[in-house]
């Protein structure tokens, strides 16, 4: 099974995306060669939100690894909100449910965690460079291919579950025009069709090695030096679209617990992933 996957990526590269392309619980079930993630798979031709259905599913009392698939989502959200909209089949829409026993406190880095899944995946089915945009936009040659939105259900003490969705720009063509400066798709940086299957199967792998060695401290300490590599930001001049005080300054890596470093004229500043955004200084990267 290891060689079956590990050949699939030369070979599953194809002209068109039409019939041949179509994901299956059953498909996905038999290339699966992960330890816990996707011990139970749903696969849906629409949802409204795969992370909604994961939490679903996490209520009614599915494991950990539960992995959710949709064609198309018509209620995405991204972070803070913002609308998600998606093509049929042009994309991988998935959300892997988890029940991690860490700090509540600390299940904010697991989205750094799938970003440096994701930019491993995708660099690994296509040979090209995918990067992360602090804290987990995934970028190629400065457009975002990929975004991931971490939600979680806690008390005070205990996490109840995590779900973590994942959008990837696959087979699209093309973008409206009011994005089509910073939104891209594998197929518009390779002129290749990649079998989303094997994308996501990939993914899984990479993410179970990542969420290992989190779990090992609870944060990012093993990952810093890896998260940094793949930092498009990394000491490059960026904006804090912080609400109460915009600043700017040049991007440092990230700390232990997730923070961007961002070094000022005047200070060091430490910047949470929950409370702003991050952009360029003259654009989106």
């Amino acid at each position: 099974m290891q060689g079956k996957v590990r050949g699939a990526m030369e070979k599953d590269v194809f002209t068109t995306p039409e019939d041949k392309d179509l994901l299956s619980a059953e498909k996905l079930k038999g290339i699966r060669i992960t330890k816990w993630a996707g011990t139970e798979i749903f696969c849906y031709p629409v949802l409204d939100s795969t992370n909604t259905k994961a939490k679903q599913l996490a209520e009614e009392g599915y494991p950990a690894g539960t992995l959710v698939v949709a064609e198309k989502q018509d209620a995405g959200r991204g972070r803070r909100g913002r609308n998600w909209e998606s093509v049929e089949g042009a994309g991988i829409f998935m959300t892997l449910l988890l029940k991690p026993e860490i700090n509540p406190n600390n299940a904010s880095m697991l989205t750094l965690v799938a970003a440096l899944a994701v930019s491993g995946a995708i660099t690994k089915c296509t040979g090209r460079p995918a990067g992360i945009k602090w804290p987990n936009d995934i970028v190629m040659n400065g457009k975002k291919v990929c975004g991931i939105l971490t939600e979680m259900s806690a008390q005070v003490d205990y996490i109840n579950h995590v779900v973590v969705g994942i959008g990837i720009n696959v087979h699209n063509e093309g973008f409206p025009e009011e994005i089509s400066h910073m939104a891209t798709s594998l197929y518009l940086e390779t002129g290749k069709h990649y079998e989303r299957a094997v994308l996501i199967e990939e993914v899984l792998e990479q993410f179970e090695k990542y969420y290992e060695v989190f779990l090992e401290t609870e944060d990012l300490t093993g990952l810093v030096k890896e998260y940094n590599s793949h930092l498009v930001n990394m000491r490059q001049h960026v904006r804090v679209l912080d609400p109460k005080e915009p600043f700017e300054g040049r991007a440092m890596g990230i700390t232990p617990r997730g923070e961007l470093i961002v070094d000022t004229w005047e200070s060091r500043r430490l910047v949470s992933a929950g409370e702003v955004s991050v952009r360029g200084t003259y654009g989106y990267v």
